[in-house]
This record gives structure tokens, sequence and C-alpha cells, in this order.
């Protein structure tokens, strides 16, 4: 809901005009620039998933042109806000498909380059099985893992950052869920997660679009117990005792 709200914001005034959004334009240069800039790189980034024409973003440019400067809006929000609110629907599909149909080229070329596939449509390729303990859902893995989209593009790596990450198993993406649990500590596995055990038709913006197909490289570190409970206090305990030995 969050992000739909962030999109429609962004979407809330929408007219007729000739605001090019097209490329060019002069370089940010001051502080100030860059700052107005990355800001504008940073709403754009919350539309990406929308896959919008250029003669869309127009529209968009000069809705958000009117908003910002407080200028009279040649359409009543309240009239369309249910218009709004399918158009973002069906782009967002639109886009997801996309996403989907490239997905399963990707799945084809992995599986003829030696990958497989389970029931669930979850790829994989286990370079390493691992000699250690096999985990389980419920378990607390430790792991080094490298998250690509299909072009290869990085949204997330413990590895670039340099330091493993623990995590309940039964609490992340199904694909992860399903896929640790078949090799062992010491092992090493890739994955080509669709986006049903993924991020689904909504994706994860600004970095997964919607119906993204995603690639993890994944080393098992090892498997972590969760911690134990804490000891009750010295003194409730001999109180226990006390009592225990009066009875």
């Amino acid at each position: 809901m969050k992000k739909v709200v962030v999109v429609a914001f962004l979407l809330a005034a929408v007219g007729t005009g000739t605001i090019s959004c097209k490329k060019g334009g002069k370089d940010p240069q001051t502080n100030e620039q860059k700052s107005l800039y990355s800001m504008g790189v940073i709403f754009g980034q919350r539309v990406k998933n929308l896959n919008l024409k250029e003669e869309e973003l127009d529209f968009l440019f000069q809705g958000f042109r009117v908003g910002a400067l407080g200028e009279k809006e040649k359409v009543k929000l309240e009239e369309v806000q249910g218009i709004m609110q399918e158009f973002i629907k069906k782009k967002m599909e639109e886009g997801s498909e996309i996403q989907k149909k490239e997905g399963e080229k990707f799945m084809e070329k992995f599986l003829k380059d030696g990958g497989q596939k389970t029931a669930s449509g979850l790829g994989y390729k286990i370079s390493e099985p691992g000699n250690g303990k096999q985990p389980l859902a419920t378990d607390i893995v430790k792991v080094h893992y490298h998250g690509t989209l299909m072009d290869g593009t990085v949204f997330d790596s413990s590895k670039e950052r340099g330091q493993p990450a623990s995590f309940p198993l039964n609490r992340v993406i199904k694909g992860w869920t399903e896929g640790v649990q078949m090799f062992k500590e010491g092992g090493k596995m890739k994955l080509v997660v669709p986006a049903d055990l993924g991020y689904g038709v909504q994706g994860a913006p600004p970095k997964i679009p919607g119906g993204a197909t995603l690639v993890f490289d994944i080393e098992l570190i090892g498997i972590e117990n969760p911690p134990a409970a804490a000891a009750a206090p010295a003194a409730q305990t001999a109180g226990k005792e006390g009592k225990s030995k009066k009875h």
C-alpha cells in the first residue's frame, strides 16, 4: 500500500501540455543542483516499474510541476482517483508480464547450461554440496550471497559488503527457504528464483521490478542455534529452590 501511495502521489496531477522529458539538459554542477537532480532520480525510481513512455512522462512532469509550484490543476484530483489507481495497476501488471516472459527465457537457458528445476519452478545448480549439517526451514542460517537481476545488475550482496548474513530460513522469500535446504554447510549453489517464489508482481522497488526473476550465488557458512533463554536471576532461583525444599 505504501508503494502504491508513493506512486499515486507522483501521478496525482495529470493534464495536457508540452513539457519535455527527453534526454539531455544541463548537467548538475552545484551541490543544490546535484541534490535536486538526486531527488528526481529517487522519484523516477519509484515509478520505474510502470514502464512509462516519454509522452506519458511529459504529463507526469507537468503535474509534478503544478503540484510543486502550487499552480491551479487542470484536472480535479477527486475525479480521477479511481481511474488513476486502475492505471497504476494496469501498468504494473504489464511490466510484470514482460519480466515474467524474460524470466522464462532465462530459465530455459539456465537449464540448458546444466541447471535443474524443482517441482515448484525453482532453478538451482549446486557447485559444492558441502559436508556439514543440512538446514531445516526452522533453522537460522549464516550465509554469504550475491543477488542480481537477469542482466547482472546487483541488488543485494553480502559478499560486496564483506559481512555474512544470518536469518531464520523460514522468514525469507520462498525460493530461498526451499533452495538453501538442498545443500549442506560449506556448500555453494546458484539459485534462479521466478517471481512467484520471490517478490511477486509488486517486486521490491526501486531495485527489483515486479515479476522479476532473481539470481543468487549462495554459500552456506553454517547453521546457528537460536539464542538460549536468559537464565533466571540467582535470587529468583534460590527462592524457588527454597520453596521446593519446604514442600
